[in-house]
């Protein structure tokens, strides 16, 4: 399994942990501008899913509580986010 498809399956994983709670999906839709049928029918590409960990990365204890609940290392959310498209660190060298 690629760097990119396990990144994807988190993201997957961190969409189902929102999903899950009111409190938590509300202000992601919110935040991306999604609406929840939209989101249903595109869960699995690869921007919605980038919009997920972005969301998710945007609060420290959104990342300790996802990754405590599913887990794994805080580090993994930001690795995940960085194997998407749209994550890649610039190589300033």
């Amino acid at each position: 399994m690629t760097q990119q498809e396990n990144a994807q399956i988190l993201a997957l994983q961190a969409l189902a942990w929102l999903a899950a709670d009111e409190d938590r999906i509300g202000p992601f839709l919110a935040q991306s501008g999604i609406g929840i049928q939209d989101l249903q029918t595109r869960a699995g590409e690869t921007e919605v899913l980038a919009a997920v960990m972005d969301f998710l990365l945007g609060d420290d204890a959104r990342v300790l509580e996802f990754a405590a609940g599913a887990g794994r290392a805080p580090a993994e959310v930001a690795a995940a986010r960085a194997a998407l498209p749209g994550g890649e660190v610039p190589d300033w060298t």
